[in-house]
């Protein structure tokens, strides 16, 4: 029996990759100011920079475009979505966006009743955190101490310390709570699955206090998944009653659907019964993504949701997901590179504080790293670290992340695992040379996200 599963597809189209000199790679990264965001695809062999919207679509979901309804109102594309995404969560109200910081957008500041507010999380993740911090809020974060421990197995570190969280909530009173994000998978984690037993304390502790409880579940699917094979009691349920569980915890559900909902663009909001809150969205969704039946997506990606959110639910598809993320990390761990163990769900996190010590935090070490991969082997990775944390909002001091990440997204249904073996074999290589390598600091920073447009150099 083979350890790891194989693809459940076989391949029906192909897209050409192209292996550049490394003299090649230097002069598009020097031309992109030490950015990886800034290279242009073409020039990237094997890209591992995120997960988003990078999947390859299944020929239901092709052929269901071409049934796309781009009426600007009532399309029938949307009822048809509409229809899908109320039958996985139970929720009654469901409102498309164009991805999922569209519906950061569209959500949060509502919740925001005054200033100086704050929302708790098991992790905020950076667009997440951007638009806490721009509706005039402060995201804390709350996630389990065995997080912190990469080299400890925890079946579950993507969990909210539910003794923290009620803390901070008596600390700044409940009334200044804007609401409970729960992460899922945590990403910021290292891609970590949260526990069915985590979130029904969560609840609890939301109800307690009557603070809105939000699922930030763009890779649900995957943290169901997980549910299913790590905790007692869910070996034997499916993925969609799981999810169904895992739902009726939450208040409001967004989503980034360029995850587990299989497609290249796509969000969502959906509301379980709060009418108010939903009329409310519905306002801000016309002023900032466009009429309710649409909401910034096009009828045919919204025909193509529709049938990714049930694709992602196999757990066929599911199985051979999470196999090729654990291939990549066995094969790094293997070679006593420092990851967050065990695998999580969409990728593999390198702590590359630990490869190089001598690169203090604000000159960030692990997009150091990130540059040297793509210079070894043109495989492209991103930092999530110090350089994403960004500054503290009245300090301006530059965050330390308790990680310095090098992020090892895999792509849905896109690479083999001959693919991962490269990467690997780069990402091993680079570490013999770590000690050579020099931090970076800024020519150009952005005040907000500055990880997607800033421009960097090397110390001297």
């Amino acid at each position: 029996m083979n350890k790891y599963v194989a693809p459940p597809y076989r391949i029906k189209m192909v897209e050409p990759i192209r292996q550049t000199s490394r003299k090649e790679r230097e002069e598009y990264l020097r031309k992109a100011h030490n950015n990886l965001f800034l290279v242009p695809s073409e020039a990237v062999y094997i890209d591992l920079l995120t997960d988003s919207g990078t999947g390859a679509m299944s020929h239901f979901q092709w052929a269901a475009m071409m049934r796309g309804d781009e009426a600007y109102a009532g399309s029938s594309s949307f009822y048809r979505f509409e229809k899908t995404v109320r039958s996985i969560t139970g929720y009654r109200h469901v409102i498309p966006v164009h991805q999922g910081r569209g519906a950061e957008q569209v959500l949060l500041p509502l919740l925001v009743k005054k200033p100086g507010m704050y929302f708790i999380s098991n992790m905020h993740f950076d667009t997440t955190r951007a638009h806490v911090e721009l509706a005039g809020a402060r995201a804390l974060d709350c996630v389990i101490a065995d997080c912190f421990d990469i080299d400890k197995y925890h079946p579950f570190k993507g969990n909210m310390d539910t003794g923290r969280c009620e803390d901070l909530i008596k600390k700044h009173t409940p009334e200044n709570i804007a609401g409970i994000i729960m992460t899922l998978t945590n990403n910021s984690a290292g891609g970590q699955p949260v526990s069915m037993n985590n979130l029904r304390e969560v609840k609890t502790l939301a109800k307690k206090y009557r603070i809105p409880l939000i699922m930030d579940g763009a890779r649900y699917a995957e943290n169901a998944c997980f549910i299913k094979d790590r905790e007692a009691g869910y070996a034997d349920r499916n993925i969609r009653e799981i999810a169904h569980e895992m739902f009726a915890c939450t208040d409001v559900f967004m989503m980034s659907a360029k995850k587990d909902g299989l497609v290249n663009i796509g969000g969502l909001i959906a509301i379980r019964e709060d009418d108010a809150l939903f009329r409310a969205c519905q306002v801000r969704t016309v002023v900032y993504e466009g009429f309710p039946t649409y909401g910034g997506m096009a009828g045919r990606d919204m025909e193509a949701l529709a049938v990714g959110l049930e694709e992602g639910l196999d757990i066929d598809y599911l199985r051979h997901r999470l196999d090729q993320v654990r291939y990549l990390a066995d094969k790094l761990r293997d070679a006593d590179m420092p990851i967050q163990y065990p695998a999580g769900g969409h990728a593999v996190f390198v702590e590359c504080s630990r490869i190089c010590p001598h690169i203090p935090y604000d000159r960030f070490p692990a997009q150091v790293m990130c540059n040297e991969l793509y210079l070894e082997a043109g495989v492209r990775a991103i930092e999530v670290g110090s350089l994403l944390l960004g500054r503290d909002p009245e300090s301006g001091e530059n965050i330390k992340s308790p990680f310095e990440w090098m992020r090892l997204s895999v792509p849905r249904r896109t690479y083999t695992y001959a693919h991962l073996d490269i990467a690997a074999e780069a990402v091993i290589a680079i570490r013999k040379k770590s000690s050579q390598l020099r931090g970076l600091i800024f020519e150009y920073e952005p005040s907000v996200l500055r990880h997607f447009t800033s421009k960097m150099k090397y110390e001297s």
